[in-house]
């Protein structure tokens, strides 16, 4: 589903597979796709109890929570001193790419919790006219930043001319605190077909997580991000917060503005994310999104000459929902011995959908499956992988938990739900809910809907949500640029619309071609963008950008 759905991993890669779950006809089935599923410079240390950092003088006058009697109590942390060095944790990073620790408090409303630090990254501007700081997040949520910007730091070099560019791992994320589960985020498989002992077991899932996680856990939602993302503004020593997010990222750039709508700059959200929606309602508009994108695919595809799928658009629908059921029943091979299943097909085309640069390489990649019974070319797309290699802190020597982008995935969006309570549905009730929704799910796309019904269980037997996104209402902000693509797979267009209204203060922009994230597949929207945040050029109402341009 959501985030990393799209949401959230960085727009211009392949994505990670999205979040997700509540249960379905067979509470079983729903819990297999839930499977499915320091003190050194960019290497941030855990959760630490103690004092504040000293305070300084400078531009940190400016109290964290909004305008206020009496002394600031987060003064200490808003004067703190950026020690920049490099960042030997990110090879590929590039040579002027200096990496920071940022201390804040675990709980903004109480500092006296304890602190950790936020992993930060910048490379400098490299022209004459400087406009200060422009933060950068990528998509997630548990997708670390710093690695995005030293990944792909070209794509930014327009901007890079004037501004310092800044990326950060959001707190229980990449360097900053990294929440964890253990282990796997599956449930004990031993459980049967008994629906309250799999309810048990995801349970004690969450359990774990909370064991491995520690403070940070309860503190990891997006709202506990935008206040981060104050004191960095303050610490940086910019009056204003100039920003750019994409998918997750627009989720926290408007969760930013409503709290601190005076401190907004030049802010533009692209593949944007809702902030009403409930993850289940979240998951079925995702679904929909997807089987848009796979028709457009599919129209391109049976246009080409050797489309495995065939030369009409409906026949090739019905041939890949065909093809996912022979692999669920005959898995093909990959290389390194594992199976391909139609669950990791229906991952891979997920994948390519981000991006109709990855068009040809999906439609060569089925051609070689149907053909060969070689996976090889679907599997780079998004099907089985064993889980990434740890990332070691350069001077703290911690590593960040193999499975710390699944586990900070399903925390922060279970925190945000603004549906979230306690769990006191029976274990039959649940199962009739799933399979009540069962039939919803599948006419929303017969391809991604089983696997997005998923959703459903993804947050049971962890703690309500915070509801902040029920507050967000016109916050003051000054306008915003806000980029919508009518054939987003995972964020539709119509959030985009819906976000624009909610805020109050925002310009749209309309692209009307495919992907997700237009800044990275168009060249017009990236011309627009880079005009707002350079030149501050911003039209009023709605304007657009045509497909492929």
């Amino acid at each position: 589903m959501h985030r990393y759905r799209s949401r959230r991993s960085h727009p211009s890669r392949r994505p990670r597979s999205g979040p997700g779950p509540r249960r379905g006809a067979a509470v079983c089935l729903a819990l297999a796709a839930l499977a499915a599923l320091g003190t050194g410079p960019g290497a941030a240390p855990a959760v630490r109890t103690g004092a504040p950092p000293a305070t300084r003088t400078g531009p940190g006058a400016a109290p964290v929570t909004g305008p206020r009697t009496g002394p600031d109590p987060l003064a200490r942390f808003a004067g703190q001193r950026l020690r920049w060095g490099g960042c030997p944790d990110q090879p590929g990073a590039p040579a002027a790419m200096r990496c920071a620790t940022l201390t804040v408090p675990v709980d903004h409303a109480d500092p006296a919790k304890g602190t950790l630090g936020v992993a930060m990254a910048r490379i400098p501007a490299t022209g004459r006219k400087r406009l200060g700081s422009l933060v950068l997040n990528f998509g997630g949520p548990g997708a670390p930043g710093i690695e995005a910007l030293a990944a792909d730091p070209k794509s930014f070099a327009d901007l890079g001319e004037s501004y310092d560019l800044v990326a950060f791992d959001p707190r229980g994320v990449g360097h900053s605190a990294p929440v964890s589960c253990g282990g796997s985020l599956d449930p004990d498989p031993g459980t049967g077909d008994d629906p309250a002992a799999q309810l048990a077991a995801l349970r004690a899932v969450a359990a774990r997580c909370a064991r491995h996680s520690g403070p940070v856990l309860p503190y990891i939602g997006t709202v506990h991000v935008a206040r981060d993302l104050e004191v960095m503004r303050r610490v940086l020593g910019e009056e204003k917060l100039h920003y750019l997010g994409f998918s997750y990222g627009t989720r926290l750039g408007a969760a930013y503005a409503a709290q601190f709508p005076h401190r907004v700059g030049r802010m533009v959200l692209d593949g944007v994310d809702t902030l009403t929606e409930p993850l289940d309602q979240q998951a079925l508009a995702t679904a929909e999104g997807q089987q848009r994108a796979l028709e457009d695919f599919l129209r391109w595809c049976t246009r080409r000459a050797g489309c495995a799928a065939g030369t009409n658009t409906r026949s090739a629908k019905e041939h890949l929902n065909a093809l996912v059921a022979r692999l669920d029943a005959e898995p093909l091979t990959g290389g390194d011995g594992s199976p391909f299943t139609g669950k990791d097909l229906v991952a891979a085309i997920a994948g390519a959908l981000y991006s109709e640069e990855s068009w040809p390489a999906l439609a060569d990649g089925l051609a070689t499956a149907e053909r060969d019974g070689d996976p090889t070319g679907l599997l780079v797309l998004g099907g089985p992988a064993g889980p990434p290699p740890p990332q070691t802190g350069p001077a703290t020597g911690h590593q960040v938990p193999a499975d710390n982008p699944a586990a900070a995935l399903v925390a922060v969006n279970c925190a945000d739900d603004p549906d979230r309570g306690a769990d006191k549905a029976s274990p039959a009730a649940i199962e009739k809910e799933i399979e009540s929704r069962a039939a919803e799910f599948r006419a929303a796309s017969p391809l991604f809907g089983p696997h997005q019904l998923k959703t459903v269980l993804s947050c049971y037997g962890r703690p309500a949500g915070s509801g902040y996104l029920r507050a967000i209402d016109r916050p003051g902000a000054p306008p915003m640029l806000l980029v919508g693509t009518r054939g987003d797979p995972a964020t539709p267009y119509r959030w985009t619309e819906e976000t624009a209204a909610r805020l109050g203060s925002a310009v749209v922009l309309d692209y009307k071609g495919g992907g997700h994230a237009a800044y990275f597949h168009s060249g017009c929207v990236r011309e627009r963008v880079n005009a707002f945040l350079v030149d501050g050029e911003l039209a009023r109402g709605t304007r657009a950008c045509p497909a492929g341009e």
